[in-house]
């Protein structure tokens, strides 16, 4: 079968949000070292090679909202499309004390082979997605880790990030921190803004209303989770929209 670096499910869905999710699979193509980075199978399956449980979580969630999704296939680890392409953390060669092998001698060409066959399309992809109509809202799922290596516990149960655009997210927090069960973080665990991310690529630079949810992964490891989180999320996500009139 052949190879294709990220999946479109329901791009005729009429809803005006539109669902991504950059970092959904551990996948690493043929093509990048004969389709490994020398990681054990455990460390793949960690929180630095993607963002656990986020696939099912934006796949339901999108679906409930009748709204197109966008996802990657490729690892994070091997090419990060949540980066701009100058980031110097575009191809890690060290991730949460791990070494990446197979990025030990990623050179100038190879970083552009990879930009090439998976970022860049990804990026053209998601950009005709955003523009198919003028009110697109962009919803970003991810998840984090509850705990780095040497580091405190993270308490959040749900992380809400956002930049320059306010216009969502702050009806969001307020209602999400109405439920009594959710510790929610403000731009926690990460800031919310990386120069040529997604969302400051595809919403910031066009004015579009947009969130970037983190959810913490331990909560949406079983896919009965996802859906879970999914039902949940969604009618508070239109009811904040509402709220902030977007």
């Amino acid at each position: 079968m052949t190879y294709h670096p990220f999946e479109i499910e329901g791009a005729d869905r009429p809803a005006r949000w539109l669902v991504t999710c950059d970092h959904a699979t551990n996948t690493v193509p043929d093509f990048v070292n004969g389709g490994t980075l020398g990681l054990s199978q455990a460390d793949m399956n960690r929180h630095i090679a993607y963002d656990v449980g986020a696939l099912g979580v934006a796949r339901e969630l999108a679906r409930l909202l009748d709204a197109p999704f966008i996802a990657t296939d490729f690892s994070r680890l091997v090419i990060d499309p949540n980066r701009g392409e100058d980031d110097p953390t575009l191809v890690m060669k060290l991730y949460d004390g791990t070494i990446i092998p197979g990025n030990r001698h990623a050179d100038r060409e190879e970083v552009e082979r990879r930009l090439n066959r998976l970022h860049r399309p990804y990026h053209t992809a998601l950009a005709q997605l955003a523009a198919r109509r003028a009110d697109t809202v962009i919803v970003s799922v991810h998840s984090f880790t509850r705990q780095l290596r040497g580091r405190p516990p993270r308490p959040w149960h749900l992380g809400v990030l956002y930049a320059a655009d306010e216009r969502l997210t702050r009806p969001l927090i307020a209602r999400l921190r109405a439920e009594q069960d959710l510790v929610v973080g403000e731009n926690e665990p990460y800031g919310g803004h990386l120069p040529g991310d997604a969302i400051a690529r595809h919403a910031i630079a066009y004015e579009r209303p947009n969130v970037l949810l983190e959810v913490r992964n331990d909560l949406i490891g079983q896919e009965a989770d996802q859906v879970a989180w999914a039902r949940r999320l969604a009618p508070i996500l239109e009811e904040a929209a509402a709220t902030a009139g977007v």
